[in-house]
């Protein structure tokens, strides 16, 4: 997603006009520019949060020439997922109740599969070429 696609969005959801949700989309964007710059937190709950990161001056070398360089301080955006954006990213999108629900009702509904029946991706997985080309190792073996 790009910030015009998130301007489209947000217009059709708000139902506002695009022109209006690019300024919405602008003025929050410009608000935690300047407060990052100010050397600020910014945290939104649930999602994420941005802090600055100083690094100190230090000694390099281009690798081009070999040449020693001085690089000054410097300060970077970070930013670090917040817990429930990353259980959601993995999960697919689903929260904890559905995917509680989901597993219990496949469990539940999935017929028993009989073991000695190879599955499909079984099959699959044995026939690749990087399965084929390497030798197995002292744990493999059997």
């Amino acid at each position: 997603m790009n910030k015009s696609e998130l301007v489209e969005i947000l217009a059709e959801k708000a139902k506002i006009t695009r022109k209006r949700a690019e300024a919405v989309v602008n003025l929050i964007f410009d608000s935690m520019t300047d407060a990052l710059v100010r050397g600020e937190r910014i945290e939104i709950r649930g999602f994420g949060s941005f802090t600055t990161k100083h690094y100190g001056a230090y000694t390099g070398r281009n690798p081009r020439t070999g040449e020693t360089i001085h690089v000054p301080p410097k300060k970077l955006p970070f930013f670090k997922v917040g817990k429930e954006l990353k259980e959601r990213v993995d999960t697919g999108g689903k929260t904890d109740d559905t995917v509680d629900a989901s597993a219990a009702s496949e469990v539940s509904d999935a017929p028993a599969a009989d073991a000695a029946a190879p599955t499909a991706a079984a099959d699959e997985a044995a026939s690749t070429p990087s399965d084929l080309d390497t030798p197995p190792t002292s744990n493999e073996t059997s």
